[in-house]
């Protein structure tokens, strides 16, 4: 699936990013993300949940209700956990096969692979693809 045809929950949050003109206005919008993003139970923070590759602790639960997969998350890092719920809220929602056909390139759309190190952007790579592995076993429940 190309950036073209974004499903309409993550295209709003890739416009939103889009707009902003100066980096720190990126990471101010990344943190009020993370400040809105409800936390996980301490029973989430299990292993199964970790994302691995990130230099911070990241955990992302998936759960399927009426055919559509949904989200929670938290890191230990502000800028982790704002590029955790930007995912989360873009894709929850969404049924699994939408999100496994989805390119991570939109976050060239969003300019923060520009301003991100390198390290938070492989982080962001990372949580998605977990993502992404937890809508497929999803699929065809």
């Amino acid at each position: 699936m190309s950036t073209a045809a974004l499903p309409a929950s993550l295209d709003r949050l890739v416009q939103k990013f889009a707009r902003v003109r100066d980096p720190k206005q990126g990471y101010e919008l990344l943190l009020f993300l993370a400040k809105k993003l409800p936390g996980i139970e301490e029973g989430d923070r299990i292993e199964e949940n970790k994302v691995q590759g990130c230099v911070s602790q990241v955990f992302i639960n998936a759960e399927l209700r009426d055919g559509a997969v949904y989200y929670r998350g938290d890191s230990d890092s502000q800028l982790t956990k704002g590029l955790a719920a930007l995912l989360i809220q873009g894709l929850s929602g969404l049924e699994p096969k939408t999100i496994t056909e989805l390119e991570p390139d939109f976050i060239k759309q969003t300019k923060l692979n520009v301003s991100l190190t390198p390290s938070r952007a492989n982080g962001f790579y990372n949580i998605f693809k977990m993502m992404q592995g937890r809508a497929a076993q999803f699929i065809d429940q």
